[in-house]
């Protein structure tokens, strides 16, 4: 099949496969005479192992290893088993970042009055330099938004409430 054909049915994109080719993630494809790509059913079986590898959020060079790992039928499980768990690692990580994203943000949503006043603590708070106010004093130490401040009420900088 050409690489319009396995693409549809790997469910990876025509640019994709040549990229992937490019970078060595996957074996050059064989030619038809006319110089055309020519996929059979490994090469569909590979693109999909890599579609699923991408889903699930592991970097190139995780898959490059995993593809390694996967062709070695004599690998031990546990190398596989220790990149998975690298791998759920760093996303426990990066859901605790995105969360801490979420709070500020909603704390900023929060402070925001939403009307016809041109003052916004959402803008303020884009616009500050962390650890120096919007009148440019040096603060000890950056406030996180939605933390108590000095009189036990939320505060940050950018916000218009104390």
């Amino acid at each position: 099949m050409n690489i319009g054909q396995a693409a549809q049915a790997s469910g990876v994109s025509a640019k994709m496969i040549r990229h992937y080719e490019g970078i060595g993630l996957l074996p050059a494809a064989e030619r038809t005479d006319a110089g055309y790509r020519q996929y059979g059913e490994r090469e569909l079986h590979t693109l999909r192992f890599v579609r699923r590898a991408r889903d699930l959020g592991f970097s190139l060079d995780e898959i490059r290893q995993l593809l390694a790992l996967w062709l070695d039928r004599t690998r031990p499980s546990k190398a596989v088993k220790a990149l998975a768990t690298a791998h759920v690692v760093a996303l426990d990580q990066k859901i605790a970042e995105l969360e801490a994203m979420k709070v500020t943000l909603q704390t900023l949503v929060q402070h925001c009055h939403g009307d016809d006043r041109p003052d916004c603590p959402i803008l303020a708070s884009l616009e500050a330099v962390p650890g120096v106010t919007p009148r440019g004093e040096v603060t000890p130490g950056e406030v996180t938004p939605g933390t108590p401040g000095p009189n036990g009420t939320a505060s940050c900088d950018a916000c218009s409430t104390r």
